[in-house]
């Protein structure tokens, strides 16, 4: 609750202006010490002040001043805020608490009374507990947590304590599968045979583990335990699936946005057209222009940290795994690891291996937009991502063990950026900068996107062309590799008469993109012999991730660029982590096999 607090605190505090996040010596100096006095070093003479006068100004002097006057005016607006910032804040809660009230009572309403109730007092409370003190709830729980709950726990032996962690992940599980009225087309076979594949990934992962001796299994049962519950939150319970709709409901609303600038260049006919040019590259570069403005504010970085302080807590991972991990769904791989800036270069070899998973097995915002105007369920998307988050440190953490101490073992933090002549002078500013780099974002995807595609279909033809010698009429790449992609496919619990197309589905996402594999999922859909709702469900969910040969590039670019001493750990394991991102999205696939 601590963390919560300080973190709502430096949402209020404006966190993302270097002068309250510290990155300014004398802003620091002047906050902690009043106002800036010279030292002998930087006072100067009458003889100074006669050769100004003479138009023989010292620059360094001069510069000194100028840095003074700003910083002396930057602590007096900070000054002001403070001495109103009851008054605001208080107005704001009233305003949030009187739209909450409105929105229940009023008829049109009153039927998002679950999402406007979270949504509402989420906000009211992140302001009260600016003023409340933390001790107010902390101590209470303390109270009872510690002697209830913390100390007998932890009194009883590992083993038996592993035991019970087993015992009740087996029961969710079997409960999830079995416990709930099939569907349409859906038989109880199928559920059993998504269990057992959950089963068989855990004893591959174990089996190819690289030190079976010092897998944490407390991490993995709490992954695979919160994988599992999220799936039952939002797929079995009418207020998770509410909530996360009403996200998907957002987001897709928020990127829509973008057609009004897209409509600026193009028709009406055109923007209706849905194009991936006109469209989904609007929506992206909206984005990522929004998300910069938003690390100004140090919103992302509020929202980042805190769900980050949840996995942190509840998977025992150290800080920069909790950032990486939380921060992929929402800005994407390689963005993810420059919240850790810092320590990317002293992390130990499983923090890399979590790092690179994590960003494997998740998508970005950016690309959200693209998703869904190829039709895609926005819920499916945003719920696949966040069940990846505890499954992509779960599958990293058995795959590749923890043996060394990680430099953030214990903290979560965020690397905030250094002020520099690059730095936006205000919102508006990185909105702009961000405006740029989103067209640079954009321009990377169009090209990878049309190139992968181009060069894949030369190699199709080849194959083809090989083919027809062998009395093969259609050989390419995604029926070889979709006839290996079988078994696994299979043990997602998809319908036996459809395990191919789907499996084909995966071999395309993982030797091009996952966009041409939902391409080709939206041409089955709208096909005459369309997927069944279930092959489909399995389907959106387990395209949903970045695990391509594309992305390991991408990968080994970025933390080869942030860590150049970790440069050759970082190319031999590229290929692991690839790999078991692309699976940690296929088992969310199949946990979902067990509840649709």
């Amino acid at each position: 609750m601590a963390t919560v607090i300080t973190a709502a605190g430096a949402l209020i505090h404006n966190e993302g202006n270097p002068y309250f996040a510290g990155t300014s010596t004398v802003a620091t100096t002047q906050r902690e010490h009043g106002p800036i006095k010279r030292s002998s070093t930087e006072s100067y003479t009458k003889e100074d002040s006669f050769s100004n006068e003479k138009g023989q100004s010292d620059p360094e002097v001069l510069l000194a001043e100028k840095i003074d006057e700003a910083e002396l005016e930057k602590r007096r607006k900070h000054e002001r805020y403070m001495k109103f910032r009851p008054y605001i804040l208080g107005a704001v809660a009233l305003v949030i608490l009187g739209w909450w009230i409105s929105s229940i009572v009023l008829k049109a309403t009153r039927h998002r009374w679950i999402v406007q109730t979270f949504f509402a007092w989420s906000f009211i409370l992140i302001i009260a507990f600016r003023f409340i003190p933390n001790s107010v709830v902390t101590r209470p729980v303390e109270a009872v947590w510690g002697p209830l709950v913390q100390q007998p726990w932890y009194k009883l032996p590992y083993r038996t304590r592993l035991a019970i962690g087993w015992l009740c992940l087996l029961g969710i599980v079997f409960g999830s599968a079995f416990g709930f009225p099939l569907h349409l087309g859906t038989t109880y076979g199928d559920r059993a045979i998504s269990v057992l594949g959950l089963f068989v990934f855990q004893c591959c992962f174990w089996a190819t583990s690289k030190r079976r001796s010092e897998i944490p299994w407390p991490t993995i049962i709490v992954g695979l335990f919160l994988q599992q519950a999220i799936a039952l939150f939002v797929l079995k319970s009418g207020a998770g699936f509410s909530i996360f709709k009403w996200i998907a409901t957002l987001a897709g609303d928020f990127l829509s946005q973008a057609n009004a600038g897209s409509g600026f260049f193009f028709d009406a006919e055109t923007t209706a057209k849905h194009w991936f040019f006109v469209n989904t590259l609007g929506s992206i570069i909206f984005f990522v222009a929004f998300v910069q403005m938003m690390y100004y504010l140090g919103v992302m970085q509020w929202i980042i940290k805190n769900f980050a302080w949840l996995f942190f807590k509840l998977m025992n991972v150290s800080g920069a795994e909790a950032v990486v991990a939380a921060a992929s769904p929402w800005i994407g791989q390689g963005e993810s690891a420059c919240l850790v800036r810092p320590y990317v270069d002293l992390m130990t070899e499983s923090e890399l291996h979590v790092t690179m998973t994590s960003g494997f097995s998740t998508i970005a915002g950016s690309v959200l937009a693209a998703y869904i105007s190829l039709g895609v369920p926005p819920q499916n998307l945003v719920t696949s991502s966040v069940m990846s988050i505890p499954a992509s440190i779960a599958i990293s953490k058995m795959r590749m063990p923890e043996t060394e101490e990680p430099v953030t073992r214990g903290q979560v933090t965020i690397d905030r950026g250094e002020a520099g002549k690059h730095a936006p002078a205000n919102a508006l500013h990185a909105f702009s900068q961000g405006a740029v780099f989103g067209l640079i974002v954009a321009g990377q995807i169009l090209t990878n996107v049309l190139t992968v595609l181009a060069l894949v279909a030369m190699i199709n033809g080849l194959l083809t062309w090989i083919g027809h010698g062998f009395g093969i009429n259609r050989l390419t790449l995604e029926l070889v590799i979709g006839y290996i992609f079988y078994p696994i496919t299979f043990f997602l619990g998809v319908p036996r008469a459809e395990i191919l197309r789907v499996s084909q589905l995966f071999a395309t996402k993982l030797i091009a993109n996952e966009f041409s594999a939902y391409l080709d999922l939206q041409s089955i859909t709208r096909s005459e012999f369309p997927l069944s709702p279930r092959a489909y469900t399995i389907a959106s969910y387990g395209l949903c991730g970045f695990a391509n040969l594309g992305s390991l590039g991408i990968q080994i670019g970025v933390l080869g660029a942030l860590a150049p001493s970790r440069g050759k750990v970082i190319a031999r394991i590229a290929l692991s982590a690839m790999i078991c991102g692309f699976m940690s999205t296929l088992q969310t696939a199949g946990i979902v096999g067990m509840l649709v």
